[in-house]
């Protein structure tokens, strides 16, 4: 007996079509790497202008890299989590002490937090054309947006992307099996630990987000998830919880003493700053340092924008059928959770002394705002599709039309997927995953021809998930409205208000990214004259001095310790040194010298000791700056 073997005809085989990106992603990965080549140009350009907050960051790093010390806290008080110091530490150690090293960590936050917002946006329901708005919105950057993004002084770099991958994580615990939810559960927890003891800014996104977990999977909690959760949320605090333990100290006290000392400001400021001043300045759309009066708008928008989007999802979630991890329902709640801890944010931040005290420097506490602009933006976006789908409408409906084809035809599913699959006709994308499904294309068209339900919607749900996610094919109704009738006139009407609105939010983000960039100029000179500064002190030998604090740490950290500086007020008097050590350092030094910046009232205070008898002191000038020598 013998056996052979047919050989299958070569034209049986069919060639594999290589994937393209489609349009819309293309367009929002082109708009990522401008963000970010435009906020890595700003770094080289030694933009934004660093500050002695950041070099303590940077000190920190660089006794880490040294072995010299592993903190925990932000050098001078007992919050705000040191982890920019452990990303950059590597870093400093290879390439030595500077603002760029401090800050390549910090890019990377962004890349990273424009991806996840892209992602979470798609799983939130939005359609690719929606994700490329959110990343253009995220990839504009004013003022208040790129020092809170790339400056490393302690906390805002990594609060979105942390806040961002927790609401990724949210869903996909929502809607994914039992069986594959432990490791997610385990990576909630342990990004939650890590942000409350980095800042507690972000604590109120981890509030609702978990009061959605808990409402949802509240029997999973009681078992094996919640003890992981609780684990690793634990082990992501551990540096926080072991230094209470160590030195007695409770963060939430210091936490709170941090929202603005002194005197209480008036209620009226704080409103101000907070309602008036902060959602603008938090969303990049004011020119640096300032809020002009046309660049307010936005504080009227957004409450309004904020209620809309709440109800919006509320609705959502009340009429929307199906079990708890319905993807539409999963989908309306981590939106309105997303609502929930923009709402607790800038309400924590109304009620501080720091929105009436300071609200431009301050309106930093507001950075997390931008974690939730995938759903704040969603009303908009519902508004304006219809204008703006309209050109594609007519290619949606006839991919659904060739899907009812198949639906009730008598020939093989496979033999008309095939053939639409290959035909001019616009449905490939859709066709193509119905035909590359596990199960077969028979079935799931008989799942749909019986049912009462309209096959428009039914094939939405038959489209395969990416990675977890859903891809919802537009309402019924909103495609009859786009490709055969004309939308209503109130819908008309609401969707030229919200093209406007889109519209506005993008023509004042651009114009304040470009007020940025025409500053960028001035801020090198001025990172020029202080490296001429540090080139000084190097060659006249100088280790000790004194200045001001916002000269003290930028100045040691610059010199990667080679210069030790103590604080002193602008009266002489000691200030505040956030390394103390230093100043016993500085005080053993009788040849000490002072450092002040030209033209500062500390630099007009030691004027008026120069002079040419012994005890009086010499002055080096500097561009920009002053140095003074004491005379022996």
């Amino acid at each position: 007996m013998t056996a052979g073997v047919r050989e299958e005809p070569r034209e049986a085989v069919r060639p594999r079509t290589p994937r393209r990106l489609p349009l819309p992603t293309l367009l929002a990965l082109l708009v990522g790497f401008a963000g970010v080549g435009y906020r890595l140009a700003l770094l080289f350009a030694d933009a934004p202008p660093t500050n002695s907050d950041e070099a303590t960051m940077g000190l920190a790093a660089l006794h880490i890299a040294r072995g010299d010390g592993f903190p925990v806290w932000f050098y001078g008080q007992a919050y705000m989590g040191t982890l920019e110091a452990y990303l950059a530490a590597p870093l400093v150690a290879l390439a030595g002490p500077s603002v760029l090293v401090l800050r390549v960590p910090t890019l990377a936050l962004y890349a990273l937090f424009l991806l996840l917002s892209w992602r979470l946006t798609r799983r939130l329901g939005g359609d690719r054309w929606y994700a490329l708005l959110v990343v253009a919105v995220l990839a504009l950057g004013a003022d208040r947006v790129v020092k809170n993004q790339l400056i490393a002084g302690g906390g805002y770099p990594e609060l979105n992307p942390a806040g961002t991958a927790l609401a990724l994580l949210t869903v996909g615990l929502c809607v994914t099996g039992a069986g594959a939810r432990l490791p997610r559960w385990a990576a909630w927890g342990l990004i939650s630990g890590v942000l409350l003891w980095v800042d507690p800014l972000i604590l109120p996104y981890v509030l609702t987000l978990g009061a959605l977990l808990v409402a949802r999977r509240w029997r999973e909690l009681a078992g094996r998830a919640g003890v992981v959760l609780a684990g690793a949320l634990l082990l992501g605090a551990a540096p926080m919880l072991m230094d209470s333990i160590q030195h007695g100290r409770n963060p939430v006290t210091a936490v709170l003493a941090a929202g603005g000392t002194g005197t209480p400001a008036d209620w009226a400021d704080r409103l101000h700053g907070a309602l008036v001043l902060g959602p603008p300045l938090a969303m990049g759309f004011c020119s640096p340092g300032r809020c002009a009066t046309w660049q307010l708008w936005w504080a009227v928008v957004f409450p309004v924008l904020l209620v809309l989007a709440a109800f919006t999802a509320w609705h959502t979630l009340r009429r929307t059928s199906g079990g708890q991890g319905s993807p539409e329902r999963v989908q309306a709640g981590v939106r309105l959770a997303l609502l929930g801890g923009a709402a607790g944010v800038l309400g924590a931040y109304a009620v501080s002394n720091a929105a009436g005290q300071t609200p431009i420097e301050s309106s930093r506490y507001l950075s997390c705002l931008a974690v939730a602009v995938p759903a704040l933006l969603w009303p908009l976006w519902q508004a304006a599709r219809p204008l703006v789908a309209h050109p594609f409408a007519a290619r949606r409906l006839t991919a659904r039309r060739q899907l009812a084809e198949v639906a009730v035809s008598d020939r093989p599913a496979e033999g008309q997927l095939a053939e639409v699959a290959v035909s001019d006709r616009p449905a490939e994308g859709q066709l193509a995953e119905v035909a590359a499904s596990d199960r077969p294309a028979e079935r799931q068209l008989a799942e749909v021809a019986p049912s009462d339900r309209p096959a428009e919607r039914q094939f939405a749900e038959v489209a395969a998930s990416e990675e977890g996610g859903y891809r919802h094919l537009p309402e019924v109704e909103s495609i009859k409205a786009a490709g055969g009738r004309p939308a209503g006139r109130r819908a008309r009407m609401a969707a030229v208000g919200a093209l406007a609105v889109i519209a506005g939010v993008l023509g004042t983000g651009v114009a304040a990214t470009v007020d940025v960039a025409r500053t960028a100029p001035g801020v090198h000179a001025e990172a020029d004259r202080h490296r001429s500064l540090v080139d000084t002190l190097g060659a006249l030998d100088v280790r000790n001095v004194r200045g001001g604090y916002w000269t003290c740490n930028r100045l040691t950290y610059a010199t990667g310790e080679n210069v030790l500086c103590a604080v002193v007020d602008d009266d002489l008097t000691p200030g505040f040194d956030r390394l103390p050590a230093y100043r016993r350092e500085v005080s053993a030094d009788p040849d000490a010298a002072w450092v002040a910046p030209a033209g500062s009232p500390l630099a007009a205070r030691l004027d008026e000791r120069v002079g040419a008898e012994s005890g009086t002191l010499d002055v080096v000038t500097v561009a920009g700056w002053r140095i003074y020598l004491p005379r022996r």
